[in-house]
């Protein structure tokens, strides 16, 4: 009787420690995926995202002129930041001094005869 009493014993409290580990080991992993999801992922796709909010409703942006349309010069914005898009409107500016960047716009014009 004794022996059937220790062996009862010794089985649940196995049975606790087993129950305490995978509590702390599913706590842990739950901690570190939320940490992982807040820091990392989230982060790492806003720093590589390069509009931040023109035409976001369509899957790609394009825009396509006919060279006889542009007169002797056209600049257009690069940054995506300008309040014009397409056309620059100088927003890179701004940009380049937050950011430490160094984009600029991309100026067509007819060729000097």
């Amino acid at each position: 009787m004794a022996m059937t009493t220790l062996y009862a014993r010794q089985e649940k409290r196995h049975r606790f420690e087993w129950i305490a580990a995978v509590t702390i080991a599913a706590g842990t992993a739950a901690v570190g995926y939320l940490a992982y999801k807040r820091f990392y992922v989230k982060d790492h796709r806003n720093k590589s995202m390069v509009n931040p909010h023109i035409q976001k409703d369509n899957p790609k942006v394009v825009h396509a002129f006919d060279m006889e349309d542009l007169g002797d010069k056209a600049v257009y914005c690069r940054c995506w930041r300008s309040k014009k898009f397409p056309l620059c409107d100088g927003s890179h500016t701004k940009h380049n001094e937050e950011t430490g960047d160094n984009v600029g716009p991309l100026i067509i014009k007819k060729k000097d005869t």
